[in-house]
């Protein structure tokens, strides 16, 4: 009875640690007012400039190769990303998750434009 309850107790523990780091994880993505993992001033106002800038090549050696927007954010659709970014500064939140969405970002199944069904439940019924 003692094994069963501590299993349990184990179980539990570990599935509450996982929503919480995937809930503190994926907080910042998206939502410009909420600093990420990587946030510093320096990187910040570099980041803005890639923006403003439209420079594709900034904002990628700056996110060195990290992150979800990596995979999918190129140079060509770069110009998009950058327009959903400015919606989402000016409170347009509904309009920048559409482009977002456009471009296979903020999925919580990894599914999107060109995303393939990167999801855990890939190729399950194939």
């Amino acid at each position: 009875m003692k094994k069963v309850t501590l299993g349990l107790m184990t179980v539990g523990l570990i599935v509450a640690g996982t929503l919480l780091t995937a809930g503190v994880a994926s907080a910042y993505q998206g939502n410009p007012s909420v600093k990420g993992p990587n946030y510093t001033p320096e990187r910040h106002e570099a980041m803005t400039k890639a923006f403003e800038n439209k420079d594709y090549t900034a904002w990628a050696s700056l996110m060195q190769g990290k992150g979800r927007a990596t995979q999918v954010i190129n140079k060509d659709n770069f110009g998009k990303f950058v327009e959903a970014h400015n919606l989402a500064l000016e409170g347009k939140t509904d309009e920048a998750q559409k482009i977002r969405q456009e471009l296979g970002l903020g999925l919580r199944n990894g599914q999107g434009k060109n995303g393939g069904g990167m999801g855990i439940h890939r190729n399950m019924n194939k």
